[in-house]
């Protein structure tokens, strides 16, 4: 097991090192730049798009789940280990600077997530649910490479439902263990593998509806507690906090690490968990964007930007200053929710051990549905197959239920070159389709300065194929909400009147 994971280690760092880690910051610079700043210009409209109501058909049945559901799936694969125990991690190997390149890659890295988010919506497609796209299917209709959406789903099977999903459950027996405070190490692994694949089958059997209902309960809850957890933890080493800061951004650039040779491992490390955390340009939030029902694609866009932040400046800061506030010195610390676990309880007690327990069950959990829902949406785009995605469903459930007895070292490590393949394939597809979420951003911007709410069809991006939802105006087959067609009748009537088209 040990040779196994020293070769995964060396190899996801070389990938990571030498390949992934240009692109990721390459591309996100272009797109930054190229966009306008899309992810700092247009905040405000982050947040109103978030409240946007769902379009319904002619029954008023919803057309598939709302832009707020979609941020809730997105956010329960984003605000799970990749918060707490990964942001541990991210100090245990690179120290407090590790964290300030979080903070830029998130940011960064937002203007990657509004691209590929906007795509995912622009070439999704209708299933019974409503809606289902994301890379894979941006990758057939936009690039007319199949093979290259059939490489990237697989990638994606491998790399949430079994690796990541593996180290949630994983994570969730470790924080068990070191709640209880006792050696359980004989039966706890198999009873929380047990526990953890009977509650995922209870709920992935229901469908995509039924996951949108669990996580819109459970985010928000599981998020909220955990902020107050950590703003207590602040309170209480308020007089710490300029030091942290000082910590954060001096060993971030500092001369000793740079003379060490060490300023490259920081870059790495928080690079590396901050895309595992907010998951931006890796591919995966796509898939859940892609089903919200919108009038605009830039509008789910807006709204996956708004989750990297979301998931980093909030949740991943918040562990950040749990653990520099309460462990002064990180040398030598135990990589995963073990640093995280010791600094809740030095500061709070022991009984913040058992909330905390608490909270990273439902964090892991909702992580381990968004998760699957990822593979879902993927082995439908490589076969319509129910028999498949049955068999999906149940190997999903086997691999959550192994993921507690593995090694905590080789799945980590796994999972890290899984998502350095993955976030590849997807940065190639996206930089190739970029000028198209471009085009879609200067519609959407050019509605907003006409005081329109942005609604968007498929005649207004011309010479684009592949694209089957968003039905031209006045010639609208599909299922549509009345308000919808009431602007698509304003838009023809201004198009006749030479008002501007936004292209």
């Amino acid at each position: 097991m040990e040779a196994i994971d020293a070769w995964l280690l060396t190899w996801g760092d070389n990938l990571w090192t030498w390949i992934v880690l240009p692109v990721v910051v390459g591309l996100g610079l272009y797109f930054t730049i190229r966009s306008g700043v899309v992810q700092f210009r247009l905040i405000p409209e982050m947040f109103r798009t978030l409240t946007d109501k769902t379009p319904r058909d002619e029954k008023g049945e919803p057309q598939s789940v709302s832009a707020f559901q979609a941020f809730t799936i997105s956010a329960a694969s984003r605000v799970g280990v990749g918060n707490i125990a990964g942001v541990g991690t991210a100090i245990a190997w690179g120290g407090p600077g590790a964290v300030f390149w979080m903070w830029l890659m998130a940011f960064i890295g937002a203007a990657s997530a509004f691209i590929e988010s906007s795509l995912a919506q622009l070439f999704k497609t209708r299933d019974q649910d409503g809606f289902r796209g994301g890379p894979a299917y941006y990758m057939q209709r936009g690039l007319k490479a199949r093979w290259m959406g059939v490489l990237f789903a697989v990638i994606l099977i491998i790399c949430f439902p079994i690796a990541f999903s593996s180290l949630q459950a994983n994570t969730i027996q470790a924080t068990v263990a070191g709640g209880l405070g006792e050696d359980v190490s004989g039966w706890l692994p198999w009873a929380t593998g047990i526990t953890l694949a009977v509650l995922m089958a209870l709920v992935i059997f229901g469908g995509v509806r039924r996951i949108a209902s669990v996580t819109q309960f459970l985010v928000p809850i599981m998020a909220l507690v955990y902020l107050l957890m950590g703003l207590a933890i602040v309170v209480i080493h308020i007089d710490q906090i300029p030091a942290v800061f000082a910590r954060i951004f001096t060993q971030a650039f500092g001369v000793s690490e740079v003379v060490g040779a060490t300023l490259g491992y920081i870059i790495l490390t928080g690079v590396k968990r901050g895309m595992f955390s907010n998951e931006a340009g890796l591919g995966s939030a796509p898939n859940a964007g892609a089903t919200a029902a919108v009038t605009h694609p830039v509008k789910q866009g807006l709204v996956q930007s708004l989750g990297v932040y979301f998931d980093t400046f909030l949740v991943c800061s918040i562990t950040a200053f749990i653990i520099l506030v309460s462990v002064p010195d990180v040398n030598g610390a135990e990589r995963g929710i073990s640093l995280t676990q010791s600094a809740v309880t030095d500061s709070l007690g022991a009984w913040a051990n058992v909330l905390l327990m608490i909270v990273v069950f439902l964090l892991a959990f909702s992580s381990i549905l968004g998760n699957y829902y990822y593979g879902e949406s993927n082995i439908e785009f490589i076969t319509p197959s129910r028999g498949v995605l049955t068999g999906y469903r149940v190997f999903a459930v086997l691999a959550v239920g192994a993921g507690a007895l593995l090694s905590v070292d080789v799945v980590w490590d796994f999972a890290d070159g899984a998502m350095g393949l993955m976030a590849l394939v997807n940065l190639v597809a996206i930089a190739l389709l970029s000028g198209i979420a471009f085009r879609l951003l200067k519609d959407y911007t050019a509605q907003r300065r006409e005081g329109r709410d942005p609604v968007f069809t498929r005649d207004r991006l011309p010479g684009v194929e592949g694209i089957e939802v968003w039905e031209d105006e006045l010639s609208v087959t599909g299922p549509i909400d009345v308000t919808t067609r009431k602007h698509q009748a304003q838009k023809h009537r201004d198009h006749l009147h030479g008002a501007p088209h936004g292209e």
